[in-house]
């Protein structure tokens, strides 16, 4: 079939995309870690130019970094860099918020509702078993579908960039907390209720306790060891 080949490759440059994320918000390739075109060609046992695309993608998601001459490193996100993805997190997820409010329900959000529902029920089940990689997962999952309740892929997109980013930075001091269930927000199923009865006051504290719950766990890590 014509250009079936080019579908192929983007399939595949999709599909090695997905898998070096999901490698990376595992822990299993922590920030720093570097690699070439050439590495995860032969661990993927595909051909280079499907892996060069995949690799340009994460680095415009702000995931990767070009290193000249060396290849691409896993990029290395400071507390202030979380810091600035909260607020930009707030902003965007308030502005959610507040259309929906000001819209009201739109055609099938009962259904989507449902899903995110469900969503949100195995992130907080994750959360209180302290099981970082599967929270991660419904989390991302729980997020997308609840800011696509406005219908806006721009919005959708963005948000689950930021999300990415703010996983990318915490997993790695996450998997050396003592307490880890105690650092995991699980308050998703209260903002879907919230969401569902259309309680504006009830989003946005339950969405400014999730911003403070993270703010809290992060001046943590900046505050200087105990002698």
């Amino acid at each position: 079939m014509p250009g079936s080949g080019a579908v192929t490759r983007n399939t595949l440059r999709q599909q090695i995309a997905d898998a070096l994320r999901d490698e990376v918000l595992a822990g299993r390739l922590p920030p720093g870690t570097e690699f070439t075109v050439k590495q995860i060609a032969e661990q993927y046992e595909v051909s280079a130019t499907p892996v060069r695309e995949a690799l340009v993608d994460l680095s415009a998601q702000g995931l990767l970094e070009l290193v000249q001459h060396r290849g691409f490193r896993v990029r290395i996100f400071s507390v202030d860099d979380f810091r600035g993805m909260i607020e930009a997190r707030s902003l965007v997820v308030d502005g959610i918020f507040r259309r929906l409010a000001e819209q009201g329900a739109t055609p099938g959000s009962g259904e989507m509702l449902v899903s995110v529902r469900r969503r949100g029920e195995e992130a907080r089940k994750a959360a209180r078993s302290g099981s970082l990689e599967v929270l991660i997962g419904y989390d991302l999952r729980f997020w997308r579908e609840l800011s696509g309740l406005v219908a806006n892929t721009y919005i959708t997109e963005f948000l689950h960039r930021i999300r990415v980013q703010c996983w990318v930075f915490a997993v790695p001091h996450l998997q050396r907390e003592p307490q880890l269930r105690e650092a995991l927000w699980d308050g998703h199923g209260d903002l879907v209720d919230a969401v569902t009865l259309a309680d504006a006051d009830a989003v946005r504290r339950i969405v400014q306790g999730y911003n403070e719950h993270a703010l809290a766990w992060a001046a943590r890590l900046r505050a200087p060891a105990a002698p």
